[in-house]
């Protein structure tokens, strides 16, 4: 089966996107695996397949690089709405269909997408960090000389311990930047088994402690990350209760090719 893609990046998160409107067949989770692998493969973090919705302007389905379906990831849903304007689908308003539920979002004048995410409710302190899900489970933990840290070492033990139940969890590590409301933010994301560039869930996650923690009136903040920036903005209700939570930065195309899947 010849399989046509195209690579997008938010942030240097980046996703296979393929149109599964039009696919012979549906990819397994060793197809999926073998898209995603750097070396044999075309290489992503993960894989997003657009499909039909009888409600909404389409469908995202979110795999990680190993193959199974994920979670929301906020990266991945600003990239398939670019996509989804590329392929003619959306002008620069719409609203998809997600694994979590329905999301609109929009593109800016600038270029840049704004993506709503769901509803959080509640932080809970673990002692030694904080945990939350925002579309999926994030384990949030402040740190000085965040440039310097072993991510992957700390974040893959982290990220399989058995508090956290048998799926795990995605692993923050975050550090406070000079200016309000502005923050770098390092993530070890599970599925994809590794330091990923980006990640929105969680630096939406890591904004949200951010200023549970600070016990500040900021609503809105940027966030640094290894693979560039992003903004988080929300509304605040008790503290730990957070609406209107938006997720905003570029998606880009990298490019655009063709694969064939021997099996």
């Amino acid at each position: 089966m010849i399989v046509q893609f195209s690579k997008y990046h938010g942030t240097g998160n980046d996703f296979i996107m393929v149109d599964g409107r039009g696919l012979e067949r549906d990819l397994s989770n060793a197809d999926i695996a073998f898209l995603c692998h750097r070396r044999f493969g075309i290489g992503g973090d993960g894989l997003i397949l657009l499909q039909e919705s009888k409600e909404q302007d389409f469908r995202m389905r979110y795999y990680n690089a190993d193959g199974k379906e994920g979670s929301m990831c906020g990266n991945g849903g600003r990239c398939i709405v670019a996509y989804a304007r590329d392929l003619g689908l959306t002008s620069n308003e719409c609203r998809f269909e997600g694994i979590d539920g329905i999301h609109e979002a929009s593109i800016l004048p600038g270029g840049e997408i704004r993506l709503g995410l769901n509803d959080v409710q509640g932080i809970r302190w673990l002692g030694d960090g904080y945990l939350l899900d925002t579309g999926s489970p994030h384990f949030i933990r402040f740190v000085e000389d965040l440039e310097n840290l072993d991510v992957a070492s700390s974040g893959k033990e982290i990220r399989h311990e058995s508090r956290f139940g048998p799926g795990g969890v995605n692993v923050n590590f975050v550090q406070w930047e000079s200016g309000k409301g502005r923050i770098f933010v390092r993530t070890y994301e599970r599925g994809v088994e590794a330091e990923t560039y980006s990640c929105g869930t969680g630096v939406t996650a890591a904004a949200i402690c951010a200023y549970y923690q600070s016990k500040s009136d900021n609503l809105s903040y940027h966030i640094r990350t290894l693979g560039g920036k992003l903004r988080v903005d929300f509304h605040a209700e008790h503290h730990s209760s957070f609406r209107d939570v938006y997720l905003s930065g570029p998606a880009r195309q990298v490019f655009s090719g063709e694969i064939k899947l021997l099996k």
